[in-house]
């Protein structure tokens, strides 16, 4: 597939997993790497595997990753060929691209006029229009002032879709069902916009009844080469953020996927896209389809794709930014099933606030079919300054239920301590009778949240009664060896210096 323009080094512009897992497809084919790193991620997993190592500042965003002249700065002192920017971060702002094209650097990804076309979701929405792709009813463009937001809402009826217009993941996006309930919601979805993209332009969208959340993984070549990978099912998400994702969807059938396929293609030929990308669709309860966003960049869960196709999109993207073509549309064969758990240092009992902190001991599964892509190691310390997701973990068997049964026992074997993880959290899902009958919609998480929500077993309760029981027990016993040791043996003095110190003791224990 080489088209002759040979990258030989390559500076990843990310961190955590997804830094990890494009080193690694560089190792692969030759490629030396250079990760980039804040003061929070010195010793993080991405830079130890990394051939070299450039700091780029404090552990805010804005200060390290997003910061589009470190990066490029970096890539000129490292001598790397091209920049790769993973998925977040910078890897939809066509400022990084056009800044390395002025910097004769090369970027793996698609051209920023491409990124321009579709990474406002309004400027999108009417290209994909005047391609006549389906699109869910909303506003054409963005709305600045609040009274105009709230006056279209009622318009379209509610319940309605406040997102942001730029970005995506799930971040700056509030459901809003009631007039009452929109200048709170406006304002809070304004304010995480800000926040994660630096821009707090909004727009709205009708919110549909039941609708699925079904992707399309599309690939294109600068040589007019397009095709699509099959579809990824999104529905599974808490505040908008993917939780599970699988592949196929249990909501389409052969006629449905081929039809949602050929869309995906015309939209990224709409924008002479290049690259890997992904085009979003809401399917609603009548199985009609609509265009959603697109995403251009590699997605998180882009391995469930890799799982079904057997490529490695990663090379992939590596192979079409030297030149290279796609493979044609009947060449792509897919099989099986793959299901994807987003393993997060959250903890759902505490309404899934992020867990940060030292990892004291990691355990991933492994087994046939188990796919493990994670960012962390035993001793590392989680930061509080970027996403919780750790790890995403992956099965692949001949059927869905297989597949389940194999993230099922993955789950189980999978072992963190010192911090909290989600893994029950995803257990529950994985078992829930919905999930299981496929009949679920992205309102899943919300409609059975109780149910999700499991509670320790009284089993292990009890167990771990017993445990602190015995470790007090122990703790105290070594506590008055050692206190006795020290006051020479005198019974009388030892056992006031004991009583006290344990006192003390104890209470810095509660």
């Amino acid at each position: 597939m080489s088209g002759g323009r040979r990258i030989r080094k390559i500076l990843v512009a990310n961190r955590g997993e997804i830094a990890v897992r494009v080193i690694r497809t560089c190792r692969e084919m030759g490629i030396a790497t250079v990760a980039v790193y804040s003061d929070a991620d010195r010793g993080a997993l991405h830079v130890r595997f990394a051939d070299e190592a450039v700091h780029l500042g404090p552990p805010p965003a804005a200060e390290s990753y997003l910061a589009v002249d470190k990066i490029v700065a970096a890539a000129r002192r490292t001598g790397a060929d091209a920049v790769h920017p993973g998925y977040g971060f910078l890897s939809e702002k066509a400022e990084l691209p056009r800044a390395l094209q002025a910097a004769k650097i090369g970027f793996v990804g698609p051209p920023p006029e491409s990124m321009d076309a579709m990474g406002v979701k309004t400027t999108a929405r009417r290209h994909m229009q005047a391609a006549g792709v389906p699109t869910v009813p909303g506003s054409p463009d963005p709305i600045a002032d609040e009274a105009e937001a709230r006056a279209f809402a009622g318009q379209l009826g509610y319940p309605v879709m406040i997102k942001a217009a730029a970005g995506g993941g799930g971040k700056g996006m509030k459901r809003c069902d009631r007039a009452e309930d929109f200048p709170a919601l406006w304002q809070s979805a304004r304010r995480e916009a800000a926040g994660a993209f630096g821009d707090d332009r909004m727009y709205l969208e009708k919110f549909l009844d039941r609708p699925r959340h079904v992707e399309i993984q599309i690939f294109a070549d600068e040589h007019g080469g397009c095709v699509w990978l099959g579809e990824r099912e999104c529905s599974v998400q808490r505040r908008h953020q993917k939780i599970v994702e699988e592949s196929p969807s249990c909501v389409l059938d052969d006629a449905l996927r081929r039809a949602m396929g050929e869309v995906a293609v015309k939209a990224a030929r709409a924008v002479g896209y290049r690259g890997a990308g992904t085009v979003e669709f809401l399917v609603d309860a009548g199985r009609s389809f609509y265009f959603l966003e697109m995403n251009t960049r590699l997605q998180v869960e882009h391995p469930v794709t890799e799982l079904c196709t057997g490529l490695d999109l990663v090379r992939l993207q590596i192979e079409v930014a030297e030149g290279g073509r796609v493979p044609a549309q009947d060449e792509i064969v897919r099989r099986g099933h793959a299901i994807e758990a987003r393993v997060y240092a959250e903890d759902p009992a505490r309404n899934f606030l992020p867990s940060p902190g030292r990892i004291s001991y990691l355990r991933v599964p492994s087994g046939p079919g188990i796919r493990d892509d994670g960012g962390v190691y035993g001793g590392w310390v989680v930061p509080q300054f970027y996403d919780p997701m750790i790890s995403k973990l992956l099965a692949w068997a001949p059927t869905r239920e297989q597949a389940l049964a194999r993230l099922a026992r993955a789950l189980d074997e999978y072992t963190v301590h010192g911090i909290t993880v989600n893994l029950r959290y995803l257990r529950a899902v994985l078992e829930h009778p919905a999930f299981r009958a496929g009949d679920y919609d992205t309102g899943f998480c919300q409609t059975y949240a109780k149910e999700l929500l499991v509670r320790p077993d009284p089993r292990y309760e009890t167990v771990a009664l017993l445990a602190a029981a015995v470790a007090a027990h122990r703790r105290d016993h070594d506590a008055r060896a050692a206190f006795g040791e020290r006051s020479g043996g005198d019974p009388a003095r030892s056992n006031w210096l004991r009583l006290g110190r344990l006192r003390a003791l104890r209470g810095a224990a509660r």
